[in-house]
């Protein structure tokens, strides 16, 4: 028993002298509606949804905690269908106090020579339409659209989802193995130009699928769709990769400086593995006008991200208080609110993803 009083008393003084408090002076939140540019939704194929999910994806110990995110068994969306999840995710979401609108993510597969899907290498298939449909049925989704550029119909594919309502494309490079700096892509890059529509694609180290090839996600790879005019968000900030002995959030910092319309999201930057590199990105002038708020949701409702994982930022009173927040999204924004994200960061991402977000969802009411 004393030992225990001692080791109790131990770690109360390391934490008062390691204690630092926020990593910035923390503002109000913003005034402003919140956009979540950061959020994912899957399906099993039920109800000819067209989404698929690989056998070793599916037995992951992660998928059973990826279908309660979302407030479902597998025996119900094979039941209802694959439409269950995204209506849960924007009931969900409607609960949300602070975020007003989630961009919802389709996920193209791999292609093979002839530019058609190769599901044989494909881990992870959401299509355009499923999401879609989705946003029309929900005016808080906004349609985040994927589509492969070396698909043979990729322009056309490019069009439609423009004329459906997307927001911006997403890209998994790593995962869907696309090169950004393939000079081939350049007639891909300037319709994306011409259509004001963003390019949001992961950067660094990529660990949720079996296989990865994470030299596509260097982030020095994106100079050519930045020099072409496109705006492109930094999923994550490039944290947990490395290449040619740099990290990868340095190679993004150093991009920054050159290119105005580079931006990154800071989805993923609570999680238990990547906790020392939110203070940095917050600090880092690089950085400084350029981060827009994501969530990478489901994630954030998953035992990865926990308030409780930063006990020498925020007092027990704040860590609890967080903690017994219900919805994610209002738990998100808060616990990054207290630990400094500035109300800009948080405004960002309706601001980015601007008119045509207005404009989609003015259409659909």
């Amino acid at each position: 028993m004393l030992l225990l009083g001692g080791v109790f008393l131990l770690v109360v003084a390391l934490r008062a002298l390691l204690f630092a408090g926020s990593y910035r002076p923390v503002q109000a939140l913003p005034s402003e509606p919140i956009v979540d540019l950061h959020c994912h939704v899957a399906g099993l194929g039920a109800g000819g949804s067209g989404c698929f999910v690989s056998p070793a994806l599916r037995d992951n110990w992660r998928f059973g905690f990826y279908l309660r995110a979302f407030g479902v068994t597998r025996a119900e969306v094979e039941r209802e269908g694959d439409t269950v999840m995204a209506d849960r995710l924007s009931a969900l979401l409607a609960q949300s106090r602070h975020v007003r609108q989630a961009v919802v993510l389709a996920l193209d597969g791999v292609v093979n020579a002839a530019g058609d899907l190769d599901t044989n290498r494909t881990e992870f298939y959401v299509p355009n339409e499923f999401v879609a449909a989705a946003c029309r049925r929900h005016t808080n989704l906004l349609f985040g659209a994927s589509i492969n550029p070396y698909r043979r119909d990729a322009l056309a594919r490019l069009d439609w989802a423009a004329t459906n309502g997307a927001v911006l494309v997403k890209w998994l490079p790593s995962i869907q193995h696309i090169d950004p700096a393939d000079p081939k892509l350049e007639p891909f890059y300037r319709r994306l130009a011409e259509l004001k529509l963003p390019l949001l694609t992961h950067t660094g180290a990529e660990k949720s699928f079996t296989r990865s090839d994470d030299k596509l996600a260097d982030p020095a790879r994106l100079e050519l769709p930045l020099r072409l005019g496109v705006t492109v968000i930094a999923a994550h900030v490039a944290t947990t990769g490395r290449h040619a002995g740099e990290r990868d959030i340095d190679r993004l910092a150093r991009l920054m400086a050159g290119h105005t319309n580079l931006f990154a999201d800071i989805s993923s930057l609570t999680q238990l593995n990547k906790l020392g590199y939110f203070g940095e990105v917050l600090r880092r002038p690089e950085f400084a006008g350029r981060l827009v708020y994501g969530t990478d949701f489901p994630l954030i409702a998953m035992p990865l991200v926990s308030p409780w994982y930063f006990p020498l930022n925020l007092k027990f009173g704040a860590m609890r208080r967080l903690a017994r927040l219900a919805n994610p999204w209002d738990r998100d924004v808060e616990l990054k609110q207290t630990l400094g994200v500035p109300a800009a960061v948080l405004s960002r991402s309706a601001r980015i993803l601007g008119e045509r977000a207005r404009t989609t969802a003015a259409r659909r009411d």
